[in-house]
């Protein structure tokens, strides 16, 4: 079997993060969301993946996946241009796919359980496609799907206004070489797209049984900034405290701590878990980084209270300050007018950013 990642689209809901970045390099406890989703591809034993790459920093997605080869899989890359539709998307992989059963994974989406027990159950039938599943308090925004009682998929309603049910279809999908014959045949819907729930149909239609499987962990889409602050703190509850760098003696340091060895948390810092501090940080004096706060490589943060927040790195934050629920692209910059001392903010900076508060 071989799996395909999505990593193309335009991140417009991530906007300005993703003005000078793709969505799927976003870090997530300091580690790409597109990352996640390889490494549940190698855990069910996939390792000859095909990424989509779209119009928008396709170049930096190559860059970071390179060949695999540092992940353990071997990648081939897929350039789909301008972003037609998932269906569209998959289409693209027909060459690649060759025949093959394949697994559909979208590069911003994020579980805490194994995909494995999914691409089993599709192994074990005579299926034409698979889609994984999960019940939801606002079905009305995803694809509902209606199941018969073998279990099989008979129905999927995109973004229905009166959902007959809350089980929605989830960003993992598994084809057989099938679909592509039904991605043919359908037709751009309403707002110019080639959906994927329709290809789904149209092999229902045809008599091809389609599998479901019920994710019971969390499962986060990671397409808006209060979805990338949420998966990280779901990702740091789960971290184990490794504190491989320097912690001088007048530090407070108190719970779950991903300490890089090249970071350092210098007197008069606090810093309280779950929290991930990546390479060359400094945590300075009178700084506070509290819980579920993610603070990428290269970056200082002084005289400044922040939490439940992402900095992604190579960024100056002095600020006297309280920053919380905050996304901080790269290169950013904050420092205090003299004299002014608000209370907290929340923010969503880009990168190549320097705000004077």
């Amino acid at each position: 079997m071989k799996g395909v990642l999505l990593a193309g689209g335009t991140g417009s809901r991530l906007r300005p993060i993703t003005h000078t970045g793709p969505k799927q390099l976003i870090p997530i406890a300091n580690k790409p969301v597109i990352e996640y989703a390889i490494d549940d591809f190698k855990e069910a034993g996939i390792t000859d993946i095909g990424v989509i790459l779209g119009t928008q920093g396709r170049e930096a997605v190559r860059e970071y996946l390179g060949d695999g080869s540092r992940f353990g899989v071997d990648i081939t890359y897929i350039v789909q241009g301008k972003p037609l539709g998932l269906a569209h998307a998959v289409g693209c992989a027909r060459d690649f796919v060759d025949g093959d059963d394949f697994v559909v994974y979208l590069g911003d989406n994020i579980l805490n359980e194994s995909i494995a027990d999914f691409v089993r159950g599709f192994e074990q039938g005579e299926y034409a496609a698979g889609v994984a599943l999960q019940h939801v308090p606002n079905p009305e925004q995803f694809g509902v799907a209606t199941l018969d009682e073998d279990g099989n998929v008979v129905r999927i309603d995109e973004k229905p206004d009166d959902p007959e049910g809350d089980l929605v279809v989830i960003g993992i999908y598994l084809f057989s070489a099938q679909v592509f014959d039904a991605i043919q045949r359908v037709e751009p819907s309403a707002r110019g797209e080639y959906e994927i729930t329709d290809a789904f149909q149209i092999l229902i239609d045809e008599g091809g049984p389609v599998y479901s499987h019920r994710v019971d962990g969390w499962w986060k889409d990671t397409g808006r900034p209060e979805d990338i602050l949420e998966a990280n703190r779901l990702i740091l509850d789960d971290i184990e405290s490794t504190i491989d760098g320097t912690v001088e003696s007048g530090a407070e340091v108190v719970g779950k701590i991903d300490l890089h060895e090249t970071a350092t948390v210098e007197d008069g810092a606090v810093v309280r878990g779950p929290v991930s501090i990546a390479e060359d940080v400094v945590v300075g004096d009178g700084a506070y980084v509290g819980p579920y706060t993610s603070i990428g490589p290269a970056t200082t943060i002084r005289e400044t209270h922040i939490e439940n927040s992402v900095v992604i790195g190579e960024s100056t934050i002095e600020a006297h300050e309280t920053f919380v629920d905050s996304l901080l692209g790269r290169r950013t910059r904050l420092e205090s007018k003299d004299g002014y001392l608000p209370d907290g903010r929340r923010l969503v900076v880009g990168e190549n950013s320097r705000l004077r508060l």
